[in-house]
């Protein structure tokens, strides 16, 4: 009996020795810049690694927006499929962890069998004969493969890399569809701003109108004023048609993000403040930063952990695949003789794979993954370029938003005064119509613009948001 005992110990030491690793990761040199091109009013934060990704949205103070992020969170079909796929990957993670440890089987068979006599034979000297018997067989087998060369170890890495990266995935889905939201709102808001700023603009030129046709039929002056003040009001009615259209686009796009579909949604409509309104201050860190911030940018690292790993199973390919095996149990041919001494069975064993000849399928895959893991390199390089173009667009954009908002303020209250003005001359007959007429156009070009710019303000606040990753409030005291 020396000799199993001398195979099972060659057996354990080769299991011992399967402790291969995949290939090592390296990231690739990036030139980050040191510091973002910052103009006032921004100013660089401290990094806080340890804050809490929070709502952003909720920055803005503004509670229908809140509830509407809620219900797209609770009911957006995009979070389902990212979530049943960060489920399928830890699963397939599950699996490939499993080929870590032996695997255990039970074998159980009863049967009753007729040999035939005329089966070749495997000795022309004997003869064949014919039986009917019975075989009943109770066996536990043990199999395992060895790690010599990591094709387990890669196979474990990748799956664990490509649960990250669904996990990062649900996060950028989750960032993508708060953003979404967040500018489609912000955009119906914007409309909403217009349409008063349209309505009040028109119930002052159909004054007018009363006022052009009040003094035509005093015959003061022509019917080319009063068609003049026709022509503009119609003119203006068209744009709130236009804008309707705008609106109902934006308000049939939150019902999709919603989750409560485009027919059955409405929001009532709402405008923005006179004023300025409130832009959440953002804290910008470092361009460094935007690496552990963003989650396309890790998820492209991510992808990076599965390609090499992917590069591991297929040099693992060149080396033998060795597996281990032992089994044990009873076989009889009468039943009440089965746990008999004589009935004992039992195995050990070990079998070594290799390929010596494939016409070059093994390098052949090698060279793909190489590929593979170099287009994922280059993607990941890709990504981190975007999103410090992205944040560079978002830094600048607010600055110049900040001074144009301030400045059309000023320009509609100066069109204001001068509409006033040019009614009172029109009224006391020292100015033309066309006066009152290209005044009236001036203060609704301006109207328009504070609003267009307050809206811009808003939505570049959210750009660079979900450019800078989302955003991190420092977490509460116990929470």
């Amino acid at each position: 009996m020396t000799r199993p005992y001398r195979l099972a110990g060659l057996l354990a030491a080769a299991l011992l020795a399967g402790c291969a690793t995949p290939p090592e990761m390296r990231k690739p040199a990036l030139n980050l810049p040191a510091a973002w091109t910052l103009e006032a009013p921004w100013r660089e934060a401290r990094p806080d690694d340890g804050a809490a990704r929070g709502p952003w949205w909720q920055r803005f103070g503004d509670a229908e927006l809140d509830a509407l992020q809620q219900r797209a969170l609770d009911n957006s079909p995009t979070l389902a499929l990212a979530g049943a796929r960060l489920a399928q990957a830890q699963a397939a993670l599950d699996a490939a962890l499993a080929a870590r440890y032996p695997q255990l089987g039970l074998n159980l068979r009863g049967a009753r069998q007729r040999i035939s006599a005329n089966r070749p034979l495997t000795n022309y000297r004997s003869e064949n004969f014919s039986t009917v018997q019975n075989d009943a067989i109770a066996q536990l087998s043990v199999s395992y493969e060895a790690d010599l060369f990591g094709r387990i170890a890669s196979n474990i890495a990748g799956a664990t890399a490509s649960a990250e990266q669904s996990a990062i995935d649900l996060e950028n889905a989750r960032l993508l569809l708060t953003a979404d939201v967040a500018t489609a709102y912000f955009n119906l808001r914007t409309v909403d701003t217009e349409l008063d700023v349209v309505a009040r603009s028109v119930a002052l030129q159909r004054r007018a109108l009363e006022l052009a046709s009040d003094r035509h039929d005093l015959g003061a002056v022509s019917g080319l004023d009063v068609a003049q003040q026709q022509a503009l009001l119609d003119s203006t009615l068209t744009q709130v048609d236009l804008l309707k259209r705008q609106r109902a686009q934006f308000e049939h796009a939150l019902g999709t993000l919603t989750g409560a579909g485009a027919p059955g949604f409405l929001l009532a409509s709402r405008v923005l403040p006179a004023q300025s309104p409130p832009v959440p201050t953002v804290p910008l860190g470092l361009p460094s930063d935007l690496l552990e911030r963003r989650p396309d940018v890790a998820a492209a690292e991510r992808a990076m952990a599965v390609a090499n790993a992917q590069l591991g199973v297929a040099n693992a390919a060149f080396y033998p695949s060795i597996s281990l095996s032992a089994a044990g149990g009873v076989e009889s041919r009468a039943l009440p003789a089965l746990f008999d001494a004589p009935s004992l069975l039992w195995s050990l064993g070990a079998s070594l794979a290799q390929p010596l000849f494939d016409a070059g399928r093994i390098r052949a895959n090698q060279a793909g993954a190489q590929a593979g893991y170099e287009a994922t390199v280059a993607g990941y390089r890709r990504v981190v370029l975007t999103a410090m173009q992205e944040v560079e667009d978002g830094i600048s954009g607010m600055a110049t938003l900040e001074r144009a908002h301030a400045q059309a303020l000023r320009a509609g209250d100066s069109a204001a005064r001068v509409l006033d003005l040019a009614t009172a001359r029109y009224e006391g007959g020292v100015a033309s119509y066309l006066d009152l007429i290209s005044a009236q156009q001036n203060l609704l070009t301006a109207q328009r613009q504070v609003a267009q710019l307050a809206g811009q303000r808003l939505l570049s606040s959210v750009f660079l948001i979900k450019a800078l990753g989302g955003d991190f409030q420092r977490a509460a005291a116990g929470g």
